[in-house]
């Protein structure tokens, strides 16, 4: 992009606006339409599945989840094998194209199948898989083509197209689901992911035409193949202290997640299957509305001025206040607003914080200890969180808001965790920046 771009009325808007450099806006642009379209993809079969779960008990969704765990765990054994074998123009592709097939698949399966029981359960492993591997690989994907100080900029920014991805997902669903049924939704799903194969490519010719990496070292190209150990990633996470906080960090939120949706799913028992498609949908486009005005406007600003640390920090805080206003008043308006301040300042602040942190990190760690991370570690933190909700209301009989102060407690270390996670990035930014300087 030529400097004459610089004076552009509106390059001058975009760049004050959002702090998006003249030579990176195609890439952002386009890193922002790639997670719009996958979002869009997951959600528009995210309310289906969600309205599923009241119809189980709080052990058989444990039970469930359990299962899940461990195929995830599988899954992720697969994909270092994987990364170790092939190309990353071949690997990343090859992903979103392995669960467009799937989806065709799944479609012509469940149209042969009688046991509807056995499908949901089915439905609701499979995309709870997808769920977590497309954004893993997605962000894997990011902190592979742009350096740490862009990303300290720009992942608030492309995050926010993962808001309004679920935003379209969601009212596509309020829109499509009663006219097409479910399992046309998955051609839809389906046709998505293919249609985003060819943009991997685009977004590598970008980072080496354009991006020009400020100071950082080069991180190859998608020619490479990421060698080595096929399960490193299993091991190496627990070695590296950096990569066990943020699996701690990662395993915290987690179960706050996991306590909130419990709660919710109990208290919307009452209700029927449209209704509880309607309420979740609803809940999700209230969050990823408040997400995208805070990712495009305040979180790349607030990561700058006070540093990661701070910016880690900030959400587990205001969860704890969340949790304890449940625990005082355990009403359904009160647990949802909760779980509305947990995901909105998930997706619009921690979860970019999160991803910036893996920029610190070897191109190995990235396509191998981090799906173990993001897919194995949440997966495990549902599987202990579900377990231990169920106990504390089952066995121990104890009420919302009992459950609810534990959850508050677990917030307060979770913001510890970030607190060590953030300054560790800052640090390493700071020394970068002194690096240039000199």
């Amino acid at each position: 992009m030529s400097d004459g771009s610089r004076g552009n009325p509106l390059t001058r808007a975009v760049r004050a606006a959002t702090k998006v450099e003249p030579n990176e806006l195609n890439a952002t642009l386009l890193s922002f339409l790639f997670i719009f379209a996958l979002m869009l993809a997951y959600n528009i079969l995210k309310p289906v599945r969600d309205a599923m779960a009241p119809d189980w008990s709080d052990v058989a969704l444990a039970r469930l989840w359990t299962y899940n765990f461990f195929f995830s765990a599988a899954a992720v054994g697969v994909y270092g094998f994987a990364v170790s074998r092939l190309r990353l123009k071949y690997l990343v592709p090859g992903v979103y194209g392995f669960f467009a097939t799937s989806f065709v698949l799944f479609y012509l399966g469940a149209r042969a199948v009688d046991d509807v029981g056995f499908i949901e359960k089915a439905f609701y492993l499979w995309i709870s898989l997808f769920s977590l591997f497309h954004i893993s690989v997605f962000w894997s994907l990011m902190a592979d083509l742009f350096s740490k100080t862009q990303a300290l900029r720009l992942f608030a920014i492309i995050a926010s197209g993962a808001s309004v991805g679920t935003i379209a997902g969601s009212a596509a669903t309020l829109a499509l689901a009663n006219v097409l049924g479910t399992m046309n939704l998955m051609l839809i799903a389906a046709v998505i992911l293919v249609s985003l194969v060819p943009v991997i490519g685009w977004l590598y010719h970008l980072k080496s035409t354009q991006l020009q990496p400020d100071g950082d070292e080069t991180v190859g190209d998608q020619n490479t193949i990421v060698s080595g150990n096929p399960f490193a990633g299993f091991t190496e996470f627990i070695r590296n202290p950096f990569l066990l906080g943020i699996a701690v960090f990662i395993f915290l939120y987690t179960t706050i997640g996991s306590f909130a949706y419990f709660e919710i799913k109990n208290l919307l028992e009452d209700l029927d299957r449209d209704a509880r498609a309607q309420v979740w949908a609803g809940i999700n486009l209230t969050v990823n509305t408040l997400t995208i005005v805070t990712a495009m406007f305040a979180t790349g600003r607030i990561a700058s001025r006070f540093g990661l640390a701070k910016t880690l920090a900030t959400v587990p805080l205001i969860v704890a206040v969340g949790f304890l206003a449940v625990a005082v008043n355990p009403l359904l308006a009160v647990v949802i607003v909760s779980w509305v301040i947990l995901k909105a300042g998930n997706y619009a602040i921690t979860r970019p914080g999160r991803e910036m942190l893996y920029t610190l990190v070897n191109r190995e760690d990235r396509f191998k200890a981090k799906p173990v991370i993001d897919i194995v570690v949440y997966r495990g933190g549902d599987v202990l969180a579900s377990w231990a909700f169920a106990g504390l209301t089952a066995a121990l009989g104890l009420g919302l808001g009992a459950v609810a102060a534990v959850g508050a407690a677990i917030a307060l270390v979770w913001a510890v965790v970030g607190v060590y996670l953030g300054r560790s990035y800052d640090r390493a930014t700071a020394s970068a920046a002194d690096s240039i300087a000199g």
